[in-house]
This record gives structure tokens, C-alpha cells and sequence, in this order.
């Protein structure tokens, strides 16, 4: 056996980066589709897919099972309300909604609700959808595009009683 695997320990919430998105002051549509009292919704930054949405808790949390009892009675029908949002706003035959939190700088749990058009290539089906997100070769959506999709987003959130309108 070799020597043990050295750890290096870094301060995880110092070195989040949704956490300073998530107390933004006065964030534009995009960044705060809606928060309740536990988790906020907001369309990915870096996506080049219209409509790929995230939800956060509002307090930094690693790992899932330590959510606690609130967050996650909010979870389920947040997620759910996401998807039917997104299939009235966009017209996608489907939602994928997936956690990681691997990427540096964003361990903090986020679940991405994300619409699979009828016409999205096979390339980009299942688990390779993350091939549109952050890709470099693609066109980012436009802010005002992500804008005009949070505010559908958020009416049918609101209207299905997620929260009031930020």
C-alpha cells in the first residue's frame, strides 16, 4: 500500500459561487425566476439551450441528504412545477432534471430542469445534454431571451401558488 492520499480541505461556501448570485441584491428576471422560503429558481448563465433552468437552496447545502425537512418537502412539487412551466412556456416534449454539483465552484446542491424539445438532436439526448451547457463552440442565449423566459417561468409558477412574484 502507498503513503495515504492527502486531502486538501478548502472553505467549500467561500468558494461557492451561486451563493453571492443567490443573495443579489436586485438580480435581473434570469438570476431569480422566483424564491420560496427555502430554494430560488434562476435560468443557467452559461446555457446553449433556451429555457435550462437550475434550483438552489437558499442556504449552502453539499449533498442532499442534508437538506433539511422544509427544503425537501419543497423540492418535489418545485421540480414538478419547473417542468410543467417549462413545457407551457416552451413546448418541450420533456424536462430532464439532474444533480451533480461537481464543477469547481459549484459543489452547493443544484437540481437543473432541463427542456428536451421534440427536435433536440440525438447527440445531445440523455445524459449528453450537458454538451449544451457552457460549450464554447455554441452561442450562449442571450440574456434578454433568458429574461423573456423567466417572466413565463415565473407566471406559471406564481399562478400555481410557488411564490409570489420577486
Amino acid at each position: 500500500m502507498g503513503a495515504p492520499a492527502t486531502r486538501l480541505v478548502l472553505d467549500d461556501e467561500a468558494a461557492c459561487l451561486a451563493c453571492p448570485r443567490i443573495g443579489a441584491v436586485d438580480p435581473p428576471p434570469r438570476e431569480r425566476i422566483i424564491r420560496t422560503s427555502r430554494w430560488t429558481v434562476a435560468h443557467a448563465f452559461n446555457a446553449n439551450l433556451e429555457g435550462w433552468l437550475v434550483v438552489l437552496p437558499l442556504r449552502h447545502v453539499v449533498t442532499v441528504d442534508a437538506l433539511d425537512d422544509v427544503e425537501a418537502d419543497e423540492l418535489g412539487p418545485l421540480l414538478r412545477g419547473c417542468s410543467a412551466a417549462l413545457r407551457a412556456v416552451l413546448g418541450c416534449e420533456k424536462t430532464y432534471v439532474l444533480q451533480l454539483a461537481e464543477s469547481v465552484g459549484f459543489n452547493h446542491v443544484h437540481f437543473h430542469v432541463v427542456p428536451r424539445g421534440a427536435d433536440l438532436p440525438e447527440a445531445y439526448r440523455g445524459p449528453s445534454i450537458f454538451g449544451l451547457l457552457g460549450s464554447a463552440s455554441l452561442d450562449v442565449v442571450e440574456p434578454a431571451r433568458m429574461d423573456e423566459i423567466a417572466l413565463g417561468v415565473r407566471g406559471h409558477l406564481v399562478e400555481a401558488g410557488f411564490a409570489a412574484s420577486p
